[in-house]
């Protein structure tokens, strides 16, 4: 049975690996270290790879955090061993990066995708709850497997694969789903951003190779990262529709942008295309900002919190967004409101 841990007993299980990790360390620093410099350097690296992240799991054990979090430890003893172990003494370190931790990372992704999977299933044998997709469930599983620390930006790059390049079936609206891309404009201008990228990337590798091959390819290799990431992200815009379920909205703006708002909290909604400004209490649900129009503003009781990129929050009372069938929208928020 997992126990909740207090405070002192959360500082415990951190001090102690720190304070071995410290020690190896302060080893090396000693004139000590340097009378059997060979010997002491496999002593250190059994310790910092194999002895600290095993006391770490045994005290963690029967506790709540994620045993995953061995992982980072592990790699934070890997960083140390290499910069603390003479280079001469570090070839069982070296055999540890080469064969067993690419291992380590392939156990982690291929068991995070696993709970993924078994979530999925779990959650289509309730046909009602419409709310989970993918991105919900790989963030809710990655938060428990996880370090937090670590959760949204690989929560971030799998979608951004998943949704790129394996999800490919066309997403049919039930009565309840509404698109927000069809006549937004956005999915034309990241398409023809993608162009851009495309064809700057062949010209500026072609002029920077003349120069210096690796930084052409290193750059081009940036251009590819980023041309896949928007990929991903215009192909999220048509997975992901707004929802209204059991008198909770759930905005979503692919993977970029989402937020959830109880109807009960509504103050009003109106039809509007009217230029607003941008504060920090009124926002656009669209991470393009101005460069997005908007058909609908909603204006909140209290404010709410929307969650971006990478989990950044920003908190806001109105919200202006574009809804391809708006009049359908608002009548179904009025008429939840009216009902209350």
């Amino acid at each position: 049975m997992n126990k909740t841990l207090n405070t002192p007993k959360r500082v415990f299980i951190f001090a102690l690996p720190l304070l071995v990790i410290a020690t190896m360390v302060l080893i090396t620093q000693s004139s000590f270290f340097l009378s059997a410099p060979y010997k002491l350097s496999l002593g250190i690296t059994i310790d910092l790879l194999l002895t600290t992240p095993l006391i770490y799991f045994l005290l963690i054990r029967k506790s709540r955090i994620p045993k995953l979090t061995i992982v980072p430890i592990l790699i934070i003893g890997v960083i140390i061993c290499t910069y603390i172990i003479p280079s001469e003494n570090q070839f069982y370190l070296s055999l540890f990066k080469t064969w067993i931790l690419p291992v380590i990372e392939l156990i982690v992704l291929s068991f995070v995708i696993y709970k993924v999977v078994k979530t999925v299933q779990l959650y289509k044998l309730n046909k009602s709850k419409s709310c989970f997709d993918f991105y919900t469930v790989l963030k809710s599983t990655c938060y428990e497997v996880l370090p937090k620390v670590v959760v949204i930006p690989m929560v971030t790059e799998i979608a951004v694969f998943y949704y790129g390049f394996l999800n490919w079936k066309k997403v049919k609206l039930k009565s309840n789903e509404f698109s927000y891309h069809k006549d937004s404009g956005t999915i034309g201008l990241l398409i023809a951003l993608l162009f851009l990228i495309a064809i700057e990337t062949v010209a500026f590798h072609l002029l920077l190779a003349s120069w210096n091959i690796t930084t052409a390819w290193v750059l081009t290799g940036i251009s590819i990262y980023s041309g896949i990431q928007i990929f991903g992200f215009l192909k999220s815009m048509l997975k992901r529709p707004i929802i209204i379920e059991n008198d909770i909205i759930y905005f979503r703006y692919g993977i970029m942008n989402e937020s959830t708002v109880n109807i009960e909290n509504i103050e009003s909604i109106e039809l509007s295309i009217k230029d607003i400004v941008l504060t920090k209490t009124t926002r656009k649900l669209s991470f393009l900002g101005d460069l997005e129009g908007h058909n609908l503003v909603i204006k909140l009781k209290k404010e709410n919190t929307m969650t971006g990129l990478y989990g950044i929050k920003r908190t806001y009372k109105v919200l202006a967004l574009h809804i391809d069938d708006k009049h359908n929208f608002k009548e179904r928020i009025d008429y939840a409101i009216q009902k209350r």
